[in-house]
């Protein structure tokens, strides 16, 4: 368990992505089982899902930049 946390210590943003685009794909692949992609098409829509998946991720870490030192932005003095 010390290696994991280990892990997620040093890189959070990799590990939510690969959680998050594993159970988006698990999603896709259940509610498109029986839509009759073909193989090309299945890769691409897997590969969209796991894009999309770290989109999300990196919006989401835009939040965490911004919590530690959040500085004033000086007012113009004249």
């Amino acid at each position: 368990m010390s290696q994991l946390r280990k892990l997620w210590d040093a890189h959070p943003n990799l590990i939510s992505w690969a959680v998050l685009a594993v159970g988006m794909v698990v999603i896709v692949l259940v509610a498109a089982r029986n839509v009759g992609f073909q193989a090309g098409q299945w890769a691409a829509l897997i590969a969209a899902t796991i894009a999309l998946a770290g989109l999300c991720v990196w919006i989401i870490s835009w939040e965490d930049g911004d919590e530690g030192g959040e500085q004033a932005v000086p007012k113009d003095q004249g």
